[in-house]
């Protein structure tokens, strides 16, 4: 049909629905509406409109609905054309929306009624009014009617957007709501100045305005408010009053929210007072404090006055904000004071200071002077007096010239340097402070006078005197005193005095060796100089008596001495050797008189010199000297040298000695035969033109001095010489070998011999020879078996350089042996046991007895035992032996024979030339047999009638006188020792009598 291109729309209205469609081309006579609920298709509502019209209101719908409209239009000719479509009306948008706080400063809860019909969902929009940003934006199901928005800012202002859908379609509602304000927190009021509070306070972001308000709690009056925006965290109160309390209030303003705040209280800094004074005061020992009353408030004022430089408080007064002055009475004399003036208002202070003022001092108590047994200086000391320090002045008595010095204050002593000795001086000293200097203390007192110079002891190289000498004072002295001392024992010798023209003096009478001591002062009024010393010893005696002697066990050297008069401090022992670059030295006490060495070198000289010290002097003996005790060699070891002709002889030294004896003797004799004399320092020697294999004794002499030992005696052998002409050979009766060989030069005390196996890993055999032998034979050895044969002459522990020879034993003939005939015409069989030992082969040698003689031979291996013949010739005897081979050395066993068997004869014929003549004839190949038996019997009866042994040549017989015309049996056996094999039995007839008639058989 025709499209009507449908539209709806609500204009606005969520009860309502206006359509409009395009009139059809045509034009249409009507149109019918129809409005049905989507789904179960309910008419709710119908209308019609006429022609030239192309919309329609369908009125009292329900809000958020969707319909299903069919616009319907009558054409001409009854015809009609429609379209059908869907449409919703407008959701209600909610009612009665609100959205507050609850006083919370950091949320805010909407509320809303529904409104009429449906809806899909909510969605709400949140935003933040001074940023204009988007807070939250978030959908509800459609049954919701509230929502909390919480983490929101305090005191800020918030629009809410509730919007309800309905398909494609919605309604939305706006409301606007603040949070409420919060509190400032930490405010504090701080002095600025004297007329300025600087307010600070934290959290000022969670209010829209802050109102301040500043009262002056002296005059209960406002004195300044404001009001700040957001953001604000400090502000400065101008033109205050200085040294005045103030009070300040805090609110805070979000929309129609107030919340009330913190206070704080501060005072402004107060003015220092101006033109502090300190002066003297009417009043001894009293001070008066001025200063101008400064402008602003304070409290009151304190005034503190203090001691010093340092500036050490003493007294604190506390007077009313309005004086301007205070005495203070009772202070110290000689000290320096000062005032502090403190303007106090609340916490704060502002002070001034003065300058310093003084009292008036009082001369120092205790005064003295001192020389300290000085002769250029005196010490001047008094007790410490208040005040800035002191004024001094010392004159000599005779002439007061005086000499002025101050001194700060701390001290209480002075020293004057470079005064003249034995000098009277006057000292004076006051105390000073400020401007004012006390009425002065004197004392007086002398230096001392100067001691003797340059004092000295000396013994000039006397033992029993010493002579003191000095340079005398410069000023002051008028004599000298002293005292002599033994300077170990302090015990006072005797006391010297002389006057002041005495520049030496001499000591008599003194000890040897003894250390004394000279104190000396010199006089001057009442005073002695310090004391001067000197010391020094008297030279001491000279040991005598002095010995050195020898020890053997332990090896050592002892001296001796004897102690000479006078004292000694220790005696000095010089021992050494010329050949020792190292030397000893002891030392020993006074109470000592013999000293042994120990660990000396052995068969050294020694030389001792002995010295007594005492103090820095010596006193020396003269030379003692002796020899120690040379050691005897060690390790003397005596062996062969190169040749069988010498001996290498050895040692360890063990020091000392001068020359070595090396004796040499024939062991059994004892007699010497050799005395070499070596140096020391030579460890070895080679001994010629000695006895081969000779046992020989060494022993080695060594000296020192008058001294002489003997080492241990060490016993050593000449190599001997090997024995010539070694020869070995086989016994031939035994398995053994002979063993010859020539003695050579020299002795020996026998010989050794080796024989080993050949091919063998056994150890070898050994056997012993007397010195004297020239042979020996070795039994039980292994027959066919070759051996080396090693011979050496022996002496003591040592051989010569061994000869050699190689030999082999005979070895053993077969035995059992055996040649037997297995049945055979031509074959023989030999077997055998086989021997003991070795062997190269076998040789097996077969004879035979035929004419012929003809010998065969075989070798076989060493293991063979049999060995069978053949092709041989029948009915022969044979012999055989089988012969063991070592190389030329053989053994052979007994012959055996045997015989082969014999042939049988063949063409055994027979004839009878006559009547009693029987002729038989046979064949042979060969020789075939050793014999034949021909038997003859008669042939009815069985009876023999003839038996002939023949020889192994014959091939025919005639048995004669037979009887004629009988008819016999002949057989020809052929034999050959003791077989035999016969032919068949074969018949005929001899003749008849006569000849010439024919026979009858």
């Amino acid at each position: 049909g025709t499209l009507l291109n449908v539209s709806v729309s609500d204009h606005g209205r969520s009860d309502s629905l206006l359509l409009s469609w395009d009139e059809p081309e045509g034009g249409a006579k009507g149109y019918l509406l129809a409005l049905s609920s989507l789904g179960p298709g309910t008419l709710l509502q119908n209308g019609s409109a006429g022609p030239n019209t192309s919309s329609f209101w369908f009125h009292g719908l329900t809000p958020g609905t969707r319909y299903e409209i069919e616009v319907t239009a009558t054409l001409a000719c009854m015809d009609t054309t429609s379209q059908t479509i869907t449409a919703q009306t407008s959701p209600a948008p909610v009612h009665n929306l609100s959205l507050g706080s609850g006083g919370s400063s950091a949320s805010l809860r909407a509320a809303w009624a529904h409104g009429q019909g449906r809806r899909d969902s909510y969605r709400l929009a949140l935003w933040h009014s001074d940023s204009q940003s988007l807070v939250r934006n978030l959908s509800l199901l459609p049954s919701a009617s509230s929502f909390l928005f919480d983490g929101l800012l305090a005191g800020s202002e918030y629009a809410l957007k509730v919007s309800t859908l309905a398909g494609s379609s919605q309604a939305s509602t706006s409301i606007h709501q603040w949070t409420a304000p919060s509190v400032p927190t930490q405010l504090r009021l701080s002095p600025g100045s004297s007329t300025s509070l600087v307010a600070s306070w934290a959290g000022a972001a969670g209010a829209a305005w802050l109102h301040l308000e500043l009262r002056n709690l002296l005059t209960h009056t406002v004195t300044s408010s404001l009001s700040a925006r957001r953001g604000l965290s400090s502000y400065t109160f101008q033109h205050l009053h200085p040294g005045t309390q103030y009070w300040l209030g805090l609110n805070a303003t979000a929309g129609p929210y107030t919340v009330v705040g913190p206070n704080a209280t501060a005072w402004t800094y107060p003015l220092s007072p101006g033109n502090v004074t300190l002066s003297s005061a009417e009043e001894q020992n009293s001070l008066q404090a001025r200063w101008s009353i400064p402008v602003g408030q304070r409290d009151f004022y304190l005034v503190t006055l203090r001691e010093g430089e340092e500036g050490v408080p003493t007294r604190n007064i506390s007077v009313g904000g309005d004086n301007d002055h205070v005495t203070f009475h009772g202070l110290s004399p000689g000290k320096q004071y000062s005032v502090q003036v403190v303007v106090v208002a609340g916490p704060h202070r502002a002070s001034a200071h003065s300058t310093a003022a003084w009292t008036e001092p009082r001369a120092p108590s205790g005064v003295s002077l001192c020389s300290q047994g000085s002769a250029h200086s005196l010490l001047a000391s008094w007790e410490e007096a208040v005040g800035e320090g002191y004024l001094l002045a010392l004159s000599p008595a005779e002439h007061p010239v005086k000499n002025n010095s101050s001194l700060l204050r701390g001290a209480t002593s002075f020293t004057y340097e470079g005064l003249q000795p034995g000098t009277l001086y006057t000292f004076e000293v006051s105390t000073v402070a400020g401007p004012y200097t006390s009425s002065p203390r004197r004392v007086s007192n002398w230096t001392y006078p100067l001691p003797p110079e340059q004092l000295t002891l000396s013994n000039g190289g006397h033992s029993t005197s010493l002579q003191a000498s000095w340079r005398a004072a410069s000023s002051g002295s008028t004599g000298y005193t002293g005292t002599l001392w033994e300077t170990k024992s302090q015990e006072r010798v005797r006391n010297v005095t002389v006057g002041n023209d005495w520049t030496n003096v001499t000591l008599e009478d003194l000890v040897p060796g003894r250390q004394y001591t000279l104190e000396m002062a010199a006089l001057a009024g009442p005073y002695r100089s310090p004391v001067q010393s000197a010391t020094d010893w008297t030279y001491p005696l000279a040991p005598a008596g002095v010995t050195l002697t020898n020890t053997r066990r332990p090896l050592g050297l002892s001296a001796f001495w004897d102690k000479a008069a006078g004292d000694v401090d220790q005696f000095h022992l010089q021992l050494y050797s010329r050949g020792h670059a190292a030397q000893r030295n002891i030392s020993v006490g006074p109470n000592t008189h013999n000293f042994t060495f120990l660990g000396l070198s052995p068969g050294t000289q020694y030389f001792l010199k002995v010295t007594v010290l005492t103090g820095p002097y010596r006193s020396s003996s003269h030379f003692a000297t002796e020899w120690t005790y040379p050691l005897s060699l060690a390790n003397v070891s005596v062996q062969p040298g190169r040749k069988p002709q010498e001996l290498h002889v050895s040692w360890v030294e063990s020091g000392g000695g001068r020359d070595h004896l090396v004796q040499l003797s024939v062991a059994e004799s004892l007699s010497v035969i050799r005395n070499v004399s070596v140096p020391r320092g030579v460890t070895q020697l080679t001994l010629e033109g000695l006895v081969p294999g000779s046992r020989y004794r060494v022993e080695i002499i060594s000296q020192a001095g008058p001294h002489r030992i003997s080492s241990q005696t060490a016993i050593g052998y000449t190599v001997p010489l090997p024995p010539r002409s070694l020869s070995a050979s086989p016994v031939s009766t035994a398995w053994a070998l002979a063993v010859h060989w020539e003695a050579a030069p020299g002795q020996r005390d026998g010989y050794l011999l080796s024989v080993l196996k050949e091919g063998s890993s056994a150890p070898p055999r050994s056997l012993e020879a007397g010195k004297d032998s020239t042979n020996v034979t070795v039994p039980q050895l292994e027959p066919g078996t070759c051996y080396l044969v090693g011979i050496w002459a022996v002496a003591g522990p040592y051989r010569s350089l061994p000869k050699n020879t190689t030999s082999c034993t005979v070895p053993a003939a077969p035995t059992n042996l055996s040649l037997t005939n297995p049945g055979s015409s031509s074959e023989l069989c030999t077997s055998w046991n086989k021997p003991p030992g070795m062997r190269d082969h076998y040789r097996i040698t077969l004879y035979s007895f035929s004419s012929q003689s003809r010998v065969q031979v075989q070798t076989l291996s060493p293991d063979a035992q049999n060995i069978t013949w053949t092709h041989l010739e029948a009915g022969s005897k044979f012999a055989v032996q089988v012969t063991a081979v070592k190389g030329s050395l053989e053994s052979s066993s007994i012959n055996v024979t045997q015989w082969t068997h014999p042939l049988v004869p063949g063409n055994l014929t027979l004839g009878s030339p006559s009547a009693s003549v029987l002729v038989v004839s046979w064949s042979m190949v060969g020789r075939g047999a050793e014999g034949f038996v021909v038997d003859v019997s008669d042939a009815a009866s069985g009876t023999p009638v003839g038996h002939t042994a023949l020889g192994g040549n014959a091939r025919t017989h005639i048995f004669r006188s037979l009887s004629p015309g009988t008819h016999y049996s002949v057989a020809v056996r052929a034999t050959a020792g003791p077989f035999h094999a016969s032919t068949p039995n074969l018949t005929h007839c001899t003749r008849e009598c006569d000849a010439l008639l024919p026979a009858r058989c």
